[in-house]
């Protein structure tokens, strides 16, 4: 597959795992949802596993997971407890906020992945970059504006709160993943199915702890969106590595094409969810992609 039509189409089921997410917290436990998701993408890895172990010649190489050290376990296992966090924080969020804010919020996410490489690792962004930056923050303020007539004040609303502290660990993970496929020398298929595969153990313990009522809790029911959040996740994942193994991409374009995904929650958001200010909200969301397309080019 062209690494472009990749790259759309990782940023539509990005957009689509957004909205199975917001279905799936929806008036329901946070904690089971994350456990259960994860789970099934656990157990789609696994079986590719095993395929690969019974089949005489072997799965294609895009899907092949090397054999790793301990030490090399433990890099991602440190990966999957970052993403964690991260999830964690996003999750509870996008249950209490309307996606269509809650999407053009985390899309900054290459914003914080600039600071942080801009102070960690010493980067100097380019005047493109600083305008990129300015047209997000502009869009950001913007975009707190129209959330207050829905009763969402940014600066006092603690699951905007959550879902930036969410968006800054996933903005670390980025930084993780230039250096474990980099420095690192992991290939797609490795970091995915392991990233997978300790996600749910590190689940497992806080999925027995709301099970037996450690902490006051709601109930949990099973929806098949669970399976759309594991699924759309996998798709976006792998077809973002695919595009990036093509040689000839560019990991500026395709970033920037994954940023398309906002536009598909936001518009599910509206026509799907039926969530309000639509018209008010869309210049704003796409003032955020626009800055994130330009910090990401630049």
């Amino acid at each position: 597959m062209p690494w472009i039509i990749a790259s759309l189409v990782s940023a539509l089921f990005l957009g689509v795992y957004q909205l199975c997410t917001k279905r799936a917290v929806h008036d329901n436990a946070v904690l089971p949802v994350l456990f259960w998701s994860n789970v099934c993408s656990a157990a789609v890895w696994l079986a590719l596993l095993g395929f690969d172990s019974a089949l005489t010649s072997g799965l294609p190489p895009a899907l092949k997971v090397a054999t790793l050290t301990a030490h090399e376990h433990l890099l991602l296992l440190g990966k999957s407890t970052l993403v964690a966090g991260s999830w964690i924080c996003s999750y509870f969020a996008v249950k209490h906020l309307p996606v269509s804010l809650a999407s053009p919020i985390r899309a900054t996410g290459p914003l914080w992945t600039l600071f942080g490489a801009l102070l960690m690792l010493g980067e100097r962004p380019s005047w493109v970059e600083f305008l990129g930056v300015g047209i997000t923050l502009a869009s950001f303020v913007s975009l707190s504006f129209v959330g207050a007539k829905e009763g969402v004040h940014f600066l006092r609303n603690r699951w905007v709160g959550w879902l930036i502290a969410g968006t800054l660990l996933g903005s670390l993970s980025g930084l993780y993943d230039k250096f474990l496929m980099g420095r690192g020398g992991f290939n797609a298929a490795t970091v995915q199915c392991w990233f997978s595969i300790y996600l749910a153990l590190i689940f497992l313990p806080i999925a027995v702890g709301w099970k037996l009522r450690w902490w006051p809790r709601n109930v949990f029911h099973w929806r098949w969106s669970i399976l759309g959040v594991s699924f759309a996740l996998l798709a976006a994942d792998f077809l973002y590595f695919d595009a990036l193994r093509d040689p000839d991409a560019l990991i500026s374009l395709v970033s920037s094409l994954r940023r398309g995904s906002t536009l598909v929650a936001f518009a599910g958001g509206i026509w799907w969810l039926g969530e309000k200010n639509g018209r008010q909200k869309l210049p704003s969301v796409l003032g955020i992609v626009a800055g994130m397309v330009l910090t990401v080019l630049g």
